[in-house]
């Protein structure tokens, strides 16, 4: 079901926007639509962990569900409240002097909102090939935004399909020497391969990256599935979209201590910078729908309560 998409990622303010098209991400939706608020919901309800899910334990739902089904009506729900849903990954996140959230879509557009609720889930980054947990931190990273600074003058290797990848191997161009992106094919929106093609980034399609080496000091080469071998300084290992840990870091989001993983949020779903939200998988376990739901709905409740207030004082 194809449900109706933003306009344009125009230069008009948003009062919510919700990153992330999952369970979370659409009960926000909603429940911000519903309070007259100007709302967006961004993301592919593909990547969401219950796309491919069958749910039975849902309270008030009988039999077994298909999680497809259940997303795609949740989107057709936001819709009718009045939400706007843009089928993009987010790239960059920024926030303004004027206290506005700035974000980047893979597309190159610029959006801007006062209230920014995080809740596209926790990403599978793990790649699964040996040397990869050996070089865990002597190497290997899985944050761009994190680590860029540590290979500077370097040669990297970026590996990913996706829009973080992409994004990543042009953002590590200001600081290696040399960047490599390793994919088996490319799935990024036309302005993101315009930029790769006329970046120095070497592309490396139909790879994958098959054992990760190196000795105490750190990462030395990579084997390709296709017998090469590439020489490298750093493994970045970028699968999906830009994950929880990349996106708050750009704007100083408070991580767990503990595992450094989550994201913290109070009972209200508030982050530690003002205006910025989280709910469901992002902010720990259990991973549960129902859990995911019920933080949805505050957090859309408290961000359209937050940005009404910003509206009336702006």
């Amino acid at each position: 079901m194809e449900q109706q998409e933003a306009a344009s990622p125009a230069a008009a303010v948003y009062d919510v926007l919700i990153v992330g098209a999952g369970p979370a991400g659409i009960q926000a939706a909603i429940h911000a639509a519903r309070r007259k608020t100007r709302t967006l919901l961004l993301g592919r309800i593909e990547s969401s962990a219950l796309y491919p899910a069958h749910v039975e334990n849902y309270a008030c739902v009988d039999g077994v569900k298909d999680g497809r089904e259940l997303l795609e009506t949740g989107l057709a729900q936001i819709v009718r409240f009045g939400a706007e849903h843009l089928r993009e990954d987010l790239l960059k996140i920024s926030q303004q002097e004027d206290s506005l959230f700035a974000v980047e879509t893979e597309s190159g557009g610029r959006l801007l909102c006062r209230a920014l609720i995080l809740a596209m889930g926790t990403a599978k980054t793990k790649l699964g090939v040996p040397g990869e947990s050996e070089f865990s931190g002597r190497g290997v990273s899985y944050c761009v935004d994190c680590d860029a600074n540590f290979f500077r003058g370097a040669t990297v290797l970026v590996v990913g399909n996706h829009s973080a990848a992409a994004d990543g191997a042009l953002t590590l161009l200001d600081y290696a020497s040399k960047v490599y992106l390793a994919a088996m094919e490319l799935k990024v929106s036309d302005e993101l391969l315009r930029r790769l093609s006329e970046s120095k980034v070497e592309l490396l399609t139909g790879r994958k990256v098959k054992e990760i080496c190196g000795s105490e000091a750190g990462v030395q080469e990579v084997v390709l599935d296709s017998g090469e071998t590439v020489k490298t300084d750093g493994v970045f290992i970028e699968l999906g979209a830009k994950g929880a840990l990349q996106l708050a870091a750009q704007i100083g989001v408070q991580m767990d201590m503990e595992l450094f993983k989550y994201i913290d949020v109070n009972r209200k779903q508030e982050t530690n910078i003002p205006g910025v939200y989280a709910a469901g998988d992002i902010t720990g376990p259990p991973y549960q729908m129902a859990k995911a739901v019920g933080e949805g709905c505050v957090a859309g409740m408290e961000a359209a309560q937050f940005a009404r207030k910003q509206r009336q004082q702006g």
